[in-house]
């Protein structure tokens, strides 16, 4: 009897599993059909063409006929994205591994007690305190001690890669961590230092945690809208410098959605470039995956 009543339990259990997979993978699915559907109005209902859609350097989707018509180009766009994206891993990215390897192989022990708690409370802050606080301050200096108006692509990247160090920093210490002793034993029986064994052995073995890391660092400075918003300029143009203002996909779509009608053709421009991110973003899922199926230890 007890043991039928378990059977029942398990079986309850297995399909509850089962109903919330469900419930996942259709909202998953249904997200990205509903994402592409609008995303491909614009070509198939208005006639943009692609090569003009990614190509194209104005951004004047309300322009007037009598003006030249509509022009959508999402050039500025991705130029903001991943030059703020690729700015804020250059600079978190050596940061955060070399945070990772104090943490796990200078001194272990500290690290965990005191720059753990740390790198957690950096995750914990909302991104809008992160805006404020390069609104108020970075923006301020960066337009006293290196020109322009501060709100720049290299105000953006500074933001970014404070926001990003907790991911880099976390993933790099469990990968490093992760790795068998053996590997820093045999290397230190061989006559290695520490820092030897640290940069010739402990780092190349635990390069695939490491880059993954940097590729979800990139991924979530990609995708951030608020405070890039509020640091970065917000102009619709291509950006001359790191000292020009200028705009991301996120930022573009923040600012403009709330302002359009839904099935005009600014609208279906904006989805469109909702759909340009959402495959940014599967794109830097699938590098993960084959970082990730790619590791192993290469000492």
């Amino acid at each position: 009897m007890k043991r039928q009543r378990l059977s029942t339990k398990e079986a309850m259990a297995r399909f509850l599993a089962l109903c919330c997979v469900t419930v996942v993978i259709v909202a998953t699915f249904s997200l990205l059909f509903f994402i592409t559907r609008k995303g491909i109005s614009t070509f198939t209902d208005f006639g943009v063409r692609l090569l003009e859609f990614l190509t194209g350097r104005v951004w004047r989707p309300d322009r007037l006929p009598e003006e030249g018509g509509p022009a959508i180009g999402v050039v500025p766009f991705l130029v903001g994205s991943f030059t703020v994206s690729g700015l804020a891993v250059l600079i978190a990215g050596p940061l955060g591994i070399a945070t990772a390897i104090f943490m796990a192989e200078v001194s272990p022990v500290w690290g965990e007690k005191i720059m753990r708690p740390v790198v957690e409370i950096l995750v914990g802050i909302p991104s809008v305190v992160y805006g404020w606080i390069g609104l108020s301050v970075l923006v301020p200096l960066v337009r006293q001690y290196l020109g322009g108006l501060g709100f720049s692509l290299l105000s953006a990247g500074l933001v970014l890669s404070v926001m990003i160090l907790p991911t880099v920093t976390s993933l790099s210490c469990d990968a490093l961590k992760s790795l068998p002793r053996d590997l820093k034993e045999a290397a230190y029986a061989l006559g290695c230092t520490r820092w030897q064994v640290i940069r010739g052995v402990l780092v190349p073995a635990a390069l695939p945690g490491i880059l993954t890391g940097l590729i979800l660092g990139m991924a979530r400075a990609f995708g951030e809208a608020l405070a890039v918003q509020m640091v970065i300029g917000n102009v619709y143009s291509m950006p001359r410098s790191l000292l020009s203002p200028g705009i991301t996909l996120t930022t573009g779509l923040t600012m403009e959605m709330g302002n359009t009608i839904d099935g005009s053709l600014w609208n279906s421009a904006l989805w469109s470039m909702a759909l340009v991110l959402l495959l940014f973003s599967l794109g830097f899922i699938g590098l993960v995956r084959l970082v990730s199926r790619a590791g192993g230890y290469r000492t």
